[in-house]
């Protein structure tokens, strides 16, 4: 039998050959000054969800067997800070405080890390269904939430006081957004208002979404006959300033969001020849922090992976 993470890569690579034709070429975005441009990742990593803490810390996961790497946005220096399991992904990333939660992709599974210690706090069952892809996560005040790229819901875990996590709830969605069997539906996940509300984006279609978070129900966010396919990780910067990687098409877009989240505009769209395959974005000051996942490439488990840093475009 397939190993969990070998079939992972395998409905990664299937996913970005079905979705992930077109390409597109834009202006540069401004370097990093005086940080490293690039951040050089373990051969073979395989990374996907960054996140950041205290502006100069980063962490990323591997999809490989779930390892967390932890380095400096200054320096460029880091090491693995959670080594791998067999039979663990580590796709998207988020941090609350001290703690580090991680969507495990074809797992179905969610995981808390302490990011002082490493120390595993919590291991969750998210769902058993047959078809999953934990995706993307966005922990605020009161709970982590955890989309599923296959299936048409989010998950909800708790945050209790002291470090403690309630029970996993299932919280389907409902309203404007139809998921497509078979494809990358609902991806990267941000909190406005405190909480609040939610955003989603949708990779197959493009579209943003805002959800309630005790309905489920998903309203479209009107972008003016614009969308965004291929998104993947999302950023909300400031409450109004929208951050979306398009993966396979190298792109970092720029949404202006009306302070009642039911529409917003492109400002820009700009990439970088340090971009391959981006899929989530982290900010550090006046500076984003982006992964490049590299799906595609013909040996993934003996290829180079990095880091980008780039000043905010304006």
């Amino acid at each position: 039998m397939e190993s969990v993470v070998s079939r992972s890569r395998v409905t990664l690579r299937a996913a970005v050959m079905l979705l992930f034709a077109s390409v597109v070429v834009l202006p540069q975005i401004a370097g990093a000054g005086s940080r490293p441009k690039v951040i050089e990742l373990p051969i073979g990593f395989q990374p996907e969800g960054i996140a950041t803490q205290k502006g100069d810390e980063f962490f990323t996961g591997s999809l490989v067997d779930g390892a967390i790497y932890k380095g400096s946005l200054r320096s460029g220096e880091g090491d693995i800070f959670v080594p791998g399991v067999p039979g663990r992904i580590a796709v998207g990333l988020s941090i609350r405080g001290n703690t580090l939660f991680v969507a495990g992709g074809e797992t179905g599974n969610a995981y808390a890390y302490n990011t002082k210690t490493g120390d595993e706090l919590g291991v969750f069952d998210l769902t058993d269904a047959d078809s999953t892809f934990v995706n993307d996560v966005i922990a605020t005040r009161d709970a982590a939430w955890f989309t599923d790229s296959f299936n048409q819901q989010l998950y909800k875990v708790p945050i209790r006081d002291k470090g403690k996590f309630g029970r996993p709830k299932v919280l389907p969605l409902t309203g404007e957004i139809a998921f497509v069997p078979g494809e990358f539906n609902a991806n990267g996940i941000e909190a406005a208002r405190n909480g609040k509300r939610l955003i989603v984006v949708q990779s197959n279609t493009g579209k943003l979404f805002e959800v309630h978070p005790r309905t489920g129900k998903a309203k479209t966010i009107d972008l003016g006959g614009e969308s965004v396919p291929r998104g993947d990780g999302i950023l909300l910067d400031g409450g109004h300033r929208l951050w979306v990687l398009q993966n396979s098409i190298n792109t970092l877009t720029l949404i202006r969001l009306e302070s009642d989240l039911d529409s917003g505009r492109v400002v820009s769209r700009a990439t970088d020849r340090d971009f391959d395959v981006p899929t989530t974005v982290a900010e550090s000051g006046d500076h984003l922090a982006i992964v490049n996942a590299r799906f595609g490439v013909p040996s993934p488990e003996t290829e180079r992976y990095w880091v980008t840093q780039i000043r905010k475009p304006r």
